[in-house]
């Protein structure tokens, strides 16, 4: 919707594109700025500030066609044009989350999480459609129409800070540890001191792993089912609505397998058949060969995501969850943007439309291995308590 709405406004394609730039580019550095201060200056604080930023965001694109206002507000705001979370939210939630739950819950609160973020997402954006067709109906313009979706984004921003402002001080790094940990933290430019080289790995591999995924990001995958079987927009549609909706219920299904066969075990066991399946689609005679293949693809396709949320929390220190999960998400978000680049010019020629798939699947699957190496040896709390208590109950049991 915001790229109609820009160029409705009067942008041109040049300065639409510019401004989406600069607006990803302000939401990394702002989303990495706050998350590395939460753990110190309060989450619930910083959520707050995420959320204000957001309503303002919207506010500014909703009233006004000045270039240079749009551009501070892109650049500063919250505003997401990618249809992805962006800001501050989704690293400082799961550090809150991981605060408030134990080391044997944590994993499947995390996939409850992902279960109601990939429905809210799925909805967000069917209703999104739903509203603007309802809205065809009035005597607005089309601009107009689009210009009430963005002031919609700006209530939620503003109803998103009114729920923050309600969180109990339970989500808060508050223990006395954590205070006295604060001062070794303060004074790292990235919030990080002993979890440095952790994050570190992990980042890196988590930005290999979405740099892989930017080949095949759904509006590429959609375009790809354009070019290849030329599928209707409406179509497109109801196949990726499904495709998120079994992404999310893949979540619950993971912290059942974690629980019994580890945390790194199961995001590698589950990615890995997950990318052949991705490699497979483009082999499909078939476009419903090809869907199903897809389908399939998602409904285990997402089960490493609230297992490495779930993982990157548990091996950092309490005190560094914010920061841990901020840096590691920007690293994902940069990763993901640089692929992009490549595959457009690998659309360009028909014949080499299926190979962002080969890419994605294979540069996945190196790091799913890379993975397994680095940090199967690596095990979360409950998984050392877990064999601990078997350790002992086992000459008992002889």
């Amino acid at each position: 919707m915001l790229v109609f709405y820009l160029t409705g406004i009067g942008l041109s394609a040049p300065q639409t594109g510019t401004l989406l730039t600069l607006t990803l580019v302000g939401d990394t550095v702002v989303s990495l700025y706050l998350s590395t201060r939460a753990d110190r200056i309060g989450r619930r604080r910083t959520l707050l500030i995420g959320a204000a930023l957001m309503a303002a965001a919207g506010i500014v694109f909703a009233s006004t066609n000045t270039l240079w206002l749009l551009v501070l507000a892109g650049t500063v705001g919250v505003i997401s044009p990618s249809g992805n979370e962006v800001g501050p939210f989704l690293p400082i939630e799961q550090a809150a989350l991981s605060h408030v739950s134990t080391d044997r819950t944590r994993t499947e609160l995390l996939a409850w999480y992902t279960l109601v973020g990939s429905f809210a997402t799925a909805f967000g954006a069917l209703m999104a459609g739903m509203a603007t067709r309802a809205l065809h109906a009035t005597a607005l313009t089309p601009t107009s129409r689009y210009r009430a979706i963005v002031i919609l984004y700006a209530v939620l921003g503003a109803t998103l800070a009114g729920l923050f402002s309600r969180l109990s001080h339970a989500v808060e790094a508050t223990t006395q540890v954590e205070k006295k940990a604060w001062h070794a933290t303060f004074a790292s430019l990235f919030g990080l001191d002993r979890s440095l080289d952790v994050v570190a790995k992990l980042s890196a591999l988590f930005a290999l792993n979405a740099f892989a995924g930017g080949f095949v990001i759904q509006s590429f995958a959609a375009y790809w089912f354009y070019l290849r079987f030329g599928v209707d927009p409406v179509t497109l549609g109801t196949i990726f609505f499904w495709a998120n909706i079994f992404a999310g219920l893949s979540a619950l299904l993971a912290s059942r397998l974690a629980s019994r066969f580890g945390l790194i075990k199961t995001m590698v066991a589950t990615h890995v058949p997950s990318n052949i399946l991705l490699i497979l689609v483009p082999l499909m005679p078939t476009l419903w060969l090809a869907v199903l293949t897809l389908l399939a693809r998602f409904s285990i396709s997402q089960m490493d995501v609230p297992t490495r949320q779930s993982y990157l929390m548990a091996v950092v220190s309490p005190e560094e969850r914010s920061a841990a999960a901020g840096i590691a998400g920007v690293a994902r978000t940069v990763g993901a943007a640089i692929s992009p680049i490549c595959v457009g010019f690998l659309f360009a020629r028909h014949t080499l439309i299926n190979l962002p798939f080969f890419i994605a699947g294979t540069l996945k699957i190196t790091y799913d291995v890379l993975l397994y190496r680095a940090f199967v040896s690596v095990q979360p709390p409950e998984e050392i308590q877990r064999l601990d208590a078997a350790a002992v109950k086992e000459p008992a049991d002889l």
